[in-house]
């Protein structure tokens, strides 16, 4: 496990850069994971005793890296879960599509459902059993060499959302050879959560919290972004 980042931290919420193909909780691999790997850092820098308490406000899919928030207290938690219902939690992210979307900006809705048996999630029908709205809009930024590069925002938040519609419109995302098959080319995904804003939970001031892919790294290498922190902090 790389050495944690914090981008963020008070007595209410702690903001992390999430690396990829870290959990964002413990599940069956048993794998490091960030909560756990978040808690060991409050235990250790805090010299609590007992049980720490750290919410899990929002996931991020295990190969998907990005910027995460977590709560530090259950008022906290419950605040930040409210905005995620409202509509005052907005999370952005960067994909890299293989292809070229037949629209440069549009909005995706359909119906997802998920196979818990093999953690898949396939595009159904409304009246499937299980069935569960799913709407996304996407802007194409820029086209390379073959490739899209894609700022996306979720209007629901399904599991493997962005990777299964946009394998469904034939764009499938870099390296995701589980959605995308041959077509998506073999290589680390290239999801990237980018961009969180949120109230803060205690003062209500607007924050926001921005990480560029690694630059460094392919497809990102191709396309002109650059790896930068923007951060406003609450006045408290």
């Amino acid at each position: 496990m790389e050495d944690l980042i914090i981008l963020y931290e008070d007595n209410h919420v702690i903001v992390v850069l999430k690396p990829q193909n870290i959990p964002s909780q413990a599940d069956n691999s048993k794998d490091p994971d960030m909560l756990s790997i978040i808690k060991d850092y409050i235990r250790e820098k805090y010299d609590k005793k007992g049980n720490v308490y750290l919410g899990l406000v929002h996931r991020l899919d295990r190969p998907t890296g990005g910027v995460m928030v977590f709560a530090k207290s259950s008022k906290a938690a419950a605040r930040l879960s409210e905005q995620l219902v409202g509509g005052d939690f907005e999370k952005r992210y960067y994909a890299v599509l293989v292809g070229e979307p037949k629209e440069d900006k549009a909005t995706l809705t359909g119906y997802l459902k998920k196979n818990s048996v093999n953690n898949m999630v396939y595009l159904c029908t409304a009246t499937e059993e299980g069935a569960k709205m799913a709407e996304l809009e996407y802007e194409v930024l820029e086209k390379k060499a073959g490739l899209s590069l894609a700022e996306v925002r979720l209007h629901t938040g399904r599991s493997h959302q962005i990777r299964v519609q946009m394998a469904g419109i034939n764009c499938p995302v870099y390296g995701d050879m589980r959605y995308g098959g041959e077509k998506a080319k073999k290589g680390k995904l290239a999801l990237w959560a980018y961009y969180l804003s949120f109230l803060h939970p205690v003062s209500k001031e607007r924050m926001v919290f921005r990480v560029e892919p690694p630059k460094d790294e392919l497809p990102w290498k191709f396309f002109d972004t650059e790896r930068s922190v923007t951060i406003i902090k609450p006045s408290m």
